[in-house]
């Protein structure tokens, strides 16, 4: 591995970042809706909670939710989908004849779009605590740096994955994304404990990073919420490094095995009837 090719593919993250960081600042209409949209589903848990006169807790939970549901839609849709969109578009030939790997260039995506993604949870989250009231309690802020990093490592591999495994659905990739969208909402438990849902429902939802990210991240924010958590701390961070590897493993062997359809059968870039 040449000094050539590390810097090859380290411009190739900033180049795919870099849009994603600054496009923002050119449509500033979309930080209104990507901020203030998520409020209104916030607003419908948090009151429902309040009209049973639930614990504080979880009311906080579904502001933590509410925040999260940010990073689960940009791995949907603009990262899973994007090699899809990217080959309508006539970018995809580019991608696939570029001295680099097809990795850094969703690498380059899933940073931009993190960036960009954690100032609009950020927002989304503050608004929300100030308006529903809700105390945050950060007890071992180190702690919870590590949890959210490896959450969105995680998170953002299994959104590399589906960006090659999208391609072999051809159009079928916008309806994959709205069917994944509110199932997950209820199955990694973005507005109430996953615990709840029963121990092999919340095992099976593991396997999507962020239901574990948010139920460590629930416990790192609420001094109450232990007795809804899932697992302990450690063993959900460590559950979320395993799941690092295993997601950023799988996305290698599909991004080369896209790579070898495209060259061999011209399908990524044809369509053939």
């Amino acid at each position: 591995m040449s000094d050539g090719w590390v810097i090859r593919n380290l411009r190739a993250i900033k180049g795919r970042a870099y849009p994603r960081i600054i496009g923002a600042k050119r449509e500033p209409s979309w930080l209104f809706f990507e901020i203030v949209l998520p409020l209104f589903t916030v607003a419908a848990y948090a009151y429902v909670y309040q009209f049973m006169d639930a614990r504080d807790e979880l009311i906080g939970y579904v502001v933590l939710g509410g925040a999260m549901t940010a990073f689960w839609l940009n791995v949907l849709w603009a990262m899973a989908a994007q090699f899809y969109w990217e080959k309508e578009i006539g970018n995809l030939q580019l991608y696939m004849i570029a001295p680099i790997s097809r990795m850094s260039i969703l690498a380059g995506m899933a940073l931009g779009g993190m960036f960009s993604t954690t100032v609009n949870a950020a927002s989304t989250l503050a608004i929300g605590a100030l308006i529903f009231n809700v105390a945050f309690h950060i007890s071992n802020p180190f702690m919870l740096i590590a949890i959210f990093l490896a959450t969105m490592v995680a998170l953002y591999g299994m959104g590399m994955m589906f960006a090659s495994l999208y391609m072999l659905f051809g159009r079928e990739a916008h309806h994959l994304s709205n069917l994944m969208t509110d199932p997950v909402y209820l199955a990694s438990g973005f507005f109430f404990p996953v615990k709840y849902l029963g121990a092999w429902a919340a095992a099976g939802a593991s396997f999507i990073p962020i239901t574990l990210g948010l139920d460590a991240l629930r416990q790192m924010f609420f001094t109450g919420a232990a007795e809804d958590a899932f697992l302990s701390i450690e063993v959900e961070l460590l559950i979320l490094l395993g799941l690092c590897v295993v997601f950023l493993i799988l996305a290698h062997y599909s991004l080369r095995y896209m790579e070898y359809l495209g060259k061999a059968t011209g399908r990524l870039t044809l369509r053939w009837q």
